[in-house]
C-alpha cells in the first residue's frame, strides 16, 4: 500500500536580486510577472524583451485581474505569465491572480520559474510575489493517487523570486507546506486514513518535528466521563477513535500558557441513525479537514520558533451506522457534566468537540481555537469563499478579519449573542444538541460549543466552509483548499490578541 505521508520532495525556493532576471531569464522555462494594470505597457517596455512583451498585451483589450502568456525569444524560449493587477488589490485578488498565471505557467511542465514584479507600489510588489510563491507551491504539489497507471509529470524543481524585498522563505515554505499537508490528508480516501491511521500518520509527523504527543482512547475516556464524544463513536466496529494531544514548546522556556488548537477529525461520517443522502454523504472523507489544520498549523508554528506553546488536539473519529449507533433523544453526559440531548445524529462533529474542548480547557491555556467542517448553514451563509468566525471575546473581531484579509483565507464574524441560547434549551437535559429546524444552525452550534470552553478562557470557533469549493479557492486550483493555516499563521503570528484572565 503506498505510504500515508506526502511526498517531502518541494521546488526549492531562492530569492534574487531583481537586477539579476536580465542574466538569469534563459535558465528560466518560465516565468510569472506581476504588473499594475492601468500602467503595463510602460511597466513592460523597459523589460527585457520588452517590445514582445508590449507587442501581445496590444494584441486585445486586457481588463485588470487577467493575464497573457508570451512565448520570450530566448534560447530555451521562455514562456512569461504576464498579471494585470488591479489597483490597490487584495490579498485573495492577488492570489486568485497568481493561481491563474501558475496553471498557464505549469501546463507546459516547466523544471523551473521565477516570480517578479515591475513598477508595483512597494507593498502591493511583495504581496504579488508572495502569491505567485504560494500559488506555484500549492500548483507543485501532487495531492494523493492510487492509480496503477501513475502520470508521468516533470516535477518543478525550483522556484525563483526576483525581487529586492524582504521575502520571508522561511514562512512562505512553512505556510506552503502546511496547507499542502492539509490538502493531502483531506484528500485521502477513508479506507487508508481511518481514526488508527490518522494517529499513526499524525504521530509520525510530530515526532519526526520534535514535538511531543499524547492518545486518550476510548478507554480512558470513559473513565474521564467523556460521553459525548463516546456517542458517536458507539456505531463504529473498531475502537480506534479518541483524542490525539500534539504539544509544541518553544526551546526558550516562557511561563505564558499555551494556545490550544482543537479540530474536527471525523474520518467518514454516514450521519449515524440519521442517514446522510448519497450526495451528501459522498465526500464525508474531508469531514476531518479542522484536525488537518490544527495539526499543520501546530508542525507550521514549530518550524517558524513560534515563541509560545502550542497543543492541537485532534478528535479523531468516524460516524457511524449499526446496532450500538446513538440515536436521537439519547441523553448523554459530556466530560464537564453537562448533559445534552440528542436531536440528530448527523450533528455529531458538536459532540465530539464538546468533550475535546472540556479536556483542553483544563490545561488552562491562553486562548482555545477550534477548527471544523461543522455546518451546513454557514455554507449557506458565506458560500465557500468565505469561512465562519465566532468569538465571545468582542475586542478580537477586528484582528480575526483582518487577519483573513491579509492571509487571504477570508472569514467573516457572524453573531453568537446570549439570547440564541433560548433556542437549545432543553427539557430533561442541560441543553439540547441542536435545533429539530435547520435555519441558523452554524450560530447555535457555536453557542453550544460555547458551554465546554472553562469561562475566563478567550476561543474562537471557524466554521470551515471554505475547507472545500468546486475549482478551488484563492491560490489553490483544487477543490479541496487546504484553508485555515495561512489564516491560522497570520492571526498567531501578526496579530496581538488579547490575553487570558488566568495570566
Amino acid at each position: 500500500m503506498p505510504s500515508l505521508l506526502p511526498d517531502a520532495r518541494r521546488p526549492r525556493l531562492a530569492r534574487v536580486a531583481a537586477q539579476a532576471l536580465p542574466a538569469q531569464l534563459a535558465r528560466l522555462d518560465a516565468l510569472l510577472l506581476f504588473v499594475p494594470a492601468a500602467s503595463a505597457q510602460q511597466a513592460l517596455a523597459p523589460l527585457p524583451h520588452g517590445a514582445e512583451l508590449v507587442a501581445q498585451h496590444a494584441r486585445a483589450e486586457r481588463a485588470a485581474g487577467s493575464h497573457f502568456s508570451v512565448a520570450l525569444p530566448t534560447e530555451g524560449r521562455t514562456l512569461a505569465v504576464v498579471g494585470l493587477v488591479p489597483p490597490q488589490a487584495s490579498v485573495f485578488a492577488l492570489l486568485s491572480l497568481a493561481a491563474d498565471m501558475t496553471r498557464a505557467a505549469l501546463a507546459m511542465e516547466p523544471a523551473t520559474l521565477g516570480i517578479t514584479a515591475a513598477t508595483l507600489e512597494e507593498t502591493l510588489e511583495l504581496a504579488a510575489i508572495e502569491a505567485g510563491v504560494a500559488a506555484s507551491l500549492a500548483a507543485a504539489f501532487h495531492l494523493p493517487r492510487f492509480s496503477a497507471k501513475q502520470p508521468r509529470r516533470r516535477t518543478l524543481g525550483r522556484v525563483t523570486a526576483f525581487t529586492d524585498r524582504p521575502l520571508d522563505r522561511q514562512r512562505a515554505e512553512a505556510t506552503a507546506e502546511g496547507t499542502n499537508l492539509v490538502r493531502w490528508l483531506t484528500s485521502l480516501p477513508p479506507d487508508r486514513l481511518d481514526p488508527a491511521g490518522y494517529r499513526r500518520l499524525a504521530v509520525t509527523l510530530a515526532r519526526r518535528a520534535g514535538l511531543t504527543t499524547r492518545f486518550y482512547g476510548q478507554a480512558e475516556l470513559a473513565r474521564l466521563g467523556a460521553g459525548a464524544f463516546l456517542a458517536v463513536c458507539r456505531g463504529s466496529p473498531r475502537r480506534d477513535a479518541g483524542i490525539l494531544r500534539i504539544s509544541y514548546r518553544p526551546r526558550r522556556a516562557t511561563r505564558q500558557p499555551p494556545i490550544a488548537l482543537v479540530g474536527k477529525g471525523i474520518c467518514f461520517d454516514t450521519g449515524g441513525t440519521n442517514l446522510k443522502t448519497h450526495k451528501s454523504m459522498l465526500d464525508m472523507h474531508t469531514d476531518m479537514a479542522g484536525s488537518a489544520v490544527a495539526l499543520a498549523a501546530t508542525l507550521a508554528l514549530s518550524r517558524l520558533g513560534f515563541g509560545r506553546g502550542v497543543d492541537a488536539w485532534l478528535a479523531l473519529s468516524e460516524n457511524h451506522i449499526g446496532p450500538a449507533a446513538y440515536r436521537p433523544q439519547d441523553v448523554v453526559t459530556a466530560l464537564d457534566g453537562t448533559t445534552i440531548q440528542v436531536i440528530h445524529t448527523d450533528a455529531e462533529g458538536r459532540m465530539v468537540l464538546a468533550d475535546t474542548l472540556a479536556l483542553a480547557s483544563r490545561a488552562r491555556p491562553a486562548a482555545v481555537i477550534d477548527l471544523a467542517t461543522l455546518t451546513g448553514a454557514c455554507v449557506n451563509a458565506l458560500t465557500e469563499r468565505y469561512s465562519g468566525a465566532f468569538t465571545p471575546v468582542q475586542a478580537w473581531r477586528e484582528a480575526i478579519e483582518r487577519a483573513g484579509r491579509d492571509s487571504g483565507e477570508r472569514v467573516w464574524c457572524l453573531p453568537m449573542d446570549e439570547d440564541f441560547d433560548h433556542e437549545i434549551e432543553s427539557k430533561v437535559a442541560d441543553v439540547i444538541q441542536c435545533t429539530v429546524e435547520g435555519k441558523g444552525d452554524h450560530i447555535y452550534a457555536a453557542r453550544f460549543l460555547s458551554r465546554f470552553v472553562r469561562p475566563g478562557i478567550p476561543w474562537l470557533h471557524v466554521d470551515l466552509s471554505a475547507a472545500t469549493r468546486s475549482g478551488g479557492l484563492g491560490h489553490v486550483t483544487t477543490d479541496v483548499t487546504g484553508f485555515g493555516v495561512r489564516f491560522l499563521l497570520s492571526l498567531l503570528l501578526d496579530e496581538q490578541l488579547p490575553a487570558s484572565e488566568q495570566q
